[in-house]
């Protein structure tokens, strides 16, 4: 049996139907009282899971606050306790002590840092490079969970995904599409970085791979659909999906840069044309791990249901 909290999430509720396809015996858990869940309430340091862990061999913990394009230091600093270090460690003691085999912990890129050299994508042996206080909490708990693996044997595997998108994506990918469909002339046609994105059908797929493989224990993974775009094909791409007109500028990234630091918004420009790319080499070779979604599949059934499309395709309930 395995408990996947944020069920009712975008990527928790993508978990939750690729367990069902498969008919693994699961237990989803929300905040909020939800149909065919289990209701935890607020989840802190001090939350009891008894009554949840009950009969669990595995808990994919995914509950926790995304961040976004506009996301400042103070709303780091106030970040929602389902993120916070001791929510987890909470979950994860109590987990160990319930007798859960393996806690899968759902991290992010932004541990490696924020932005790679040319040609140079993070790997999952890097040095961990926190650059603000929501990836420095994700590491802090990977460290305390490895630690608490060596005091009570409970495995522990993380999974540090890019940036998310798919049907019901929100935050930063879902404003992207905003300003393609509307037409917003964005002046990024000449950003030549290079970034690495993953499908929801693509994650949750390695998340349950990651729950059950015997070689998954005590491991780091890095994830993404394989290919990776610039900026500028990126939103290309979305473009034709919507069946929208390209609408890039040919602005050169530089004085992009320039104007962001001027106006104190580097850090959003930065994740529009810095390059963030991932090497995905251990995954596939130790999971024996593809992504089952191309981004040209991703980007289709992110755009049917973007547009609201009645014939839009569940991605999880799709088989190969």
């Amino acid at each position: 049996m395995i408990l996947v909290t944020g069920a009712s999430g975008f990527v928790g509720a993508a978990v939750i139907c690729e367990l069902a396809r498969r008919c693994i015996p699961h237990r989803p858990v929300t905040r909020m009282p939800r149909e065919g869940c289990f209701h935890i309430g607020d989840i802190h340091s001090a939350t009891n899971w008894t009554q949840a862990l009950k009969g669990i061999e595995t808990v994919v913990h995914l509950a926790a606050r995304a961040h976004v394009l506009k996301e400042s230091v103070a709303d780091q600093a106030n970040r929602s306790s389902l993120s916070d270090v001791g929510a987890t460690m909470n979950l994860a003691r109590q987990a160990a002590q319930a007798g859960a085999k393996r806690f899968v912990f759902i991290s992010s890129i932004k541990v490696n840092g924020e932005a790679t050299p040319p040609g140079r994508p993070f790997t999952a042996e890097d040095p961990a490079d926190p650059q603000n206080r929501y990836a420095q909490s994700k590491f802090d708990t990977e460290r305390g969970l490895f630690a608490l693996s060596a005091e009570t044997g409970l495995e522990v595997s993380v999974i540090r995904p890019p940036l998310v998108y798919g049907p019901g994506v929100k935050a930063n990918f879902a404003t992207m599409m905003d300003w393609v469909n509307r037409g917003i002339p964005l002046p990024l046609g000449a950003v030549n970085n290079k970034r690495s994105f993953i499908f929801v059908g693509n994650l949750s797929d390695l998340i349950v791979l990651t729950a059950a493989h015997p070689r998954a224990a005590g491991q780091i993974f890095l994830c993404s659909d394989g290919e990776d775009l610039s900026t500028t094909e990126l939103l290309r791409r979305i473009a034709q999906e919507l069946g929208r007109r390209s609408r890039v500028m040919p602005v050169p990234a530089q004085l992009l840069t320039f104007a962001a630091a001027a106006l104190r918004r580097r850090e959003v420009t930065s994740r529009l044309t810095d390059s963030l790319q991932v090497d995905i080499g251990k995954t596939r070779d130790l999971l024996g791990w593809t992504p089952r979604w191309s981004v040209q599949e991703g980007l289709q059934e992110t755009a049917r249901w973007f547009q609201g499309a009645d014939l839009a395709l569940d991605p999880i309930a799709r088989s190969a």
